[in-house]
């Protein structure tokens, strides 16, 4: 079993290492390569984040969680990978209008159609290990909705898991749109999703896209998170994975998702600007 614990020994490149990626993510400015060693394995990866996280001037809201690419599987020993979502990135679809998102200069941006879940309950601290039935009563609601990936690093997807794990799992905020109906009963190919950018479609997915689905990403951060002694809380939410791929956006780029008789999303990138305050920064509109 890798060791995630919160509390593991962070070493002083692992913390040099997420202070530069955070202070490029509160800034804006790109980084040409991945600063300081690349992280070894995932858990060491994780080491970075938690050095992240502790540094970000923000409240966790929920996580995304993404799959780790098939030849790279037998490798990490994961098919997943999961990255914090903070409070002042989470944005409310405009039901009439375009909802802006930034996008970092010279750094990496993208859409993706995901599945959100909600959860309606805490998960217990203590409890390591979940099932998929388990996973699933935890869920208040299912909406529709974007996750925008972002990095000031523009390589980090080339790079691979360790890299995207270590910058809050490639993570720039989320769009949440309208819950999805019938949820509880309908089947996962039934959750359908179409991206178009620019105004042409660059693809089609449904929620059995990912091996188990949004409800296996559940599983998978459940039990992730508890051995990382940070258990989900009720209200926290889940981005469960790329339904039609993930899209590449630079500024002044659009986007429509469309969920069927769900509804639709449109987003638009604009420029990152620097929100300063005692503590740190962070991206916003």
């Amino acid at each position: 079993m890798l060791d995630y614990t919160r509390g593991r020994a962070v070493g002083a490149e692992s913390v040099a290492s997420a202070r530069q990626l955070v202070a490029a993510r509160s800034t804006g400015w790109p980084l040409a390569a991945f600063p300081g060693p690349l992280p070894a394995d995932l858990a060491a990866a994780y080491a970075v984040q938690e050095a992240g996280i502790g540094l970000w001037p923000d409240t966790i809201a929920g996580w995304k969680v993404g799959l780790v690419g098939r030849d790279q599987v037998a490798v990490f020993k994961q098919d997943r990978l999961a990255g914090p979502i903070f409070s002042r990135s989470v944005r409310v679809a405009k039901p009439a209008g375009s909802t802006p998102f930034p996008v970092f200069s010279g750094g990496f941006a993208a859409v993706e159609a995901e599945f959100l879940l909600r959860l309606g309950r805490d998960a217990p601290p203590d409890k390591l290990e979940w099932t998929l039935a388990e996973a699933t009563e935890l869920v208040a609601d299912v909406h529709v909705g974007v996750e925008t990936a972002g990095s000031p690093l523009a390589t980090i997807n080339a790079i691979g898991p360790p890299a995207i794990v270590a910058d809050f799992g490639n993570n720039a905020g989320l769009i949440v749109g309208p819950v999805l109906p019938g949820w509880r009963t309908r089947p996962l190919e039934d959750w359908v999703a179409e991206s178009f950018v620019g105004g042409e479609s660059v693809g089609r997915g449904h929620g059995a896209v990912a091996p188990g689905g949004p409800f296996e990403s559940l599983r998978f951060l459940l039990t992730l998170n508890a051995r990382r002694a940070r258990p989900l809380k009720k209200g926290d939410w889940v981005s469960t994975g790329a339904l039609t791929g993930v899209h590449d956006v630079v500024a002044g780029d659009s986007a429509r998702i469309s969920f069927a008789e769900a509804g639709e999303i449109l987003c638009t990138a604009v420029p990152f600007a620097a929100e300063r305050d005692g503590a740190g920064g962070a991206a916003t509109c």
